[in-house]
């Protein structure tokens, strides 16, 4: 287990940036905290960091699950919290990206039977002056 702290979110990205260099396909990332932790914003930097810097990444709030490639990786970036049935899992390709996938899951505990032993388990934690951030 490590744990970092970030005073700001110019260090909650540069860390971010920082562990997508350490991804390679497949790995699993489960990324857990309240809403407005910085969830999204660690997800969006570690996929422009794989993808560039100019990649629009929205989030997949609405959408479930937005895919990127850039040469030979795919990112599957997922949200899951609308989601009400572990079918809808399915569905939406979850057990597919986790197989070929850097597969980042925001509200991944709906998902906690699918996830691999490996699943690198990011928590992330509202701070008075930052954010704390576990990684498991």
């Amino acid at each position: 287990m490590q744990t970092f702290i970030t005073k700001n979110i110019n260090e909650t990205r540069n860390w971010a940036a920082k562990f997508a260099k350490t991804l390679i396909q497949p790995t699993t990332v489960a990324l857990h905290g309240d809403l407005g932790v910085g969830k999204s914003e660690i997800a969006r930097t570690i996929i422009q960091t794989l993808c560039g810097v100019d990649t629009v990444v929205p989030s997949p709030t609405f959408t479930l699950v937005q895919t990127y490639i850039a040469g030979k990786i795919k990112i599957s970036h997922f949200d899951l919290y609308r989601i009400s049935d572990v079918a809808e899992l399915v569905e939406i390709g979850l057990g597919y990206a986790i197989q070929n996938d850097i597969t980042l899951i925001e509200w991944p505990d709906i998902a906690a039977d699918m996830l691999p032993k490996n699943t690198i388990h990011i928590d992330i934690t509202e701070l008075d002056d930052g954010r704390q951030i576990v990684i498991r």
